[in-house]
């Protein structure tokens, strides 16, 4: 099969998820001016550099209520930082909570009974059970082609890791197994791992 996006994929549903994946899940949390909290997570998220170490994701759609956007990216705008938190296999229904579209101003962490603990390097919130914590701050947000498509570019300015999680040196992402995002409405985790040398080893 081959299709041209602009013409159409003549299927059920679009498969351009599908075949970009697994994906890493953005679990992003800002604070306003006014001091609202909000949690949002993003399927379109990565780390893209070593040092500084920098992560990414992109937000699409809009909100009535938010001019053109979303409520993370608005926030983001105001401050100038945000915070990833990691969403481990446990905390896939609190995750999926936050999901919705609740109206601006609205705690998504109230609304999705989780407990939050403060960033050290800017100001916003963290999940408090995330197994792992990014905290950011904003160096660009690029406007891609087509409707309401943003991307966030962030440095990261301080790492929060759970000590459960560091084994022998290493993060082990087996002992909370990382939530992944696939196609459709379809999710991993991850559970098995397996090393490969590079050939300039």
């Amino acid at each position: 099969m081959f299709y041209r996006p602009e013409d159409g994929h003549g299927l059920p549903h679009n498969p351009f998820n599908a075949i970009v994946t697994p994906r890493p899940i953005g679990w992003i949390s800002t604070r306003d001016n006014d001091g609202r909290d909000n949690l949002a997570p993003y399927s379109f998220f990565n780390a893209v550099a070593y040092v500084p170490p920098q992560v990414m994701f992109a937000s699409t759609g809009t909100k009535d209520d938010r001019a053109g956007t979303k409520d993370s990216v608005a926030v983001i705008r105001e401050t100038g930082v945000f915070c990833v938190n990691v969403v481990s296999a446990a905390l896939q229904d609190a995750m999926n909570t936050t999901s919705k579209a609740l109206p601006a101003g609205t705690d998504e962490f109230a609304h999705a009974g989780l407990t939050k603990a403060e960033c050290n390097s800017i100001d916003a919130p963290r999940v408090a059970a995330a197994p792992a914590a990014l905290e950011c701050k904003l160096t660009q947000i690029i406007t891609l082609q087509g409707e309401a498509n943003f991307l966030v570019l962030g440095e990261v300015t301080g790492v929060h890791m759970d000590d459960a999680c560091l084994k022998d040196g290493r993060f082990d992402v087996t002992s909370f197994q990382p939530l992944a995002r696939l196609g459709y409405r379809d999710y991993s985790v991850v559970k098995d791992l397996f090393e490969l040398n590079r050939p300039d080893d």
